[in-house]
């Protein structure tokens, strides 16, 4: 295990849409680690932006929506959010751990993060309840991928 594998796997799980999802499979597959380090570094690596999108997300947007650009593409972001997280904003903290927690496209700890945001969830609460999504979501694919069931599939015939 070299520190540039180690630093690729946690910018991978740190990544929006890559996240835990893509970083546990590489880094079992193509680094082969062990399962409980790549799951260890993943959830590493996928909570490091949570604080700072919980924290600077509302003033960053503000001055960013300022610029046409970046304007339609906060508004877009925001209102894709707004629909897929109907379960933060029903059932809060529960909703945000199932809706991190399900390892599908776009549900992760950036989105959920997001939600969050937009849903006006405390940052303890939030923060606590993305961090219990992640780890479930690490498990579920840590698993997935031990079994060969993952994306990479490809790459487990050739490996």
């Amino acid at each position: 295990m070299d520190v540039s594998d180690i630093l690729v796997v946690l910018g991978i799980a740190a990544a929006p849409i890559a996240e835990l999802r893509v970083a546990i499979p590489v880094a079992i597959i193509q680094y082969h680690f062990p399962w409980y380090q790549a799951l260890l570094l993943a959830i590493i690596g996928n909570m490091l932006p949570v604080p700072f999108i919980l924290l600077f997300l509302n003033t960053a947007s503000r001055l960013l929506s300022k610029v046409g650009f970046f304007d339609r593409i906060l508004n877009w972001l925001f209102e894709h959010t707004r629909k897929r997280g109907r379960l933060v904003e029903r059932y809060e903290r529960i909703g945000l751990v199932l809706f991190v927690a399900i390892p599908l496209p776009v549900t992760g700890a950036w989105t959920g993060s997001l939600a969050a945001v937009l849903f006006g969830l405390k940052f303890k609460h939030a923060f606590l309840s993305i961090f219990i999504g992640v780890v479930i979501a690490g498990i579920i694919v840590t698993c997935a991928t031990v079994l060969g069931w993952t994306i990479f599939g490809i790459w487990q015939a050739s490996g």
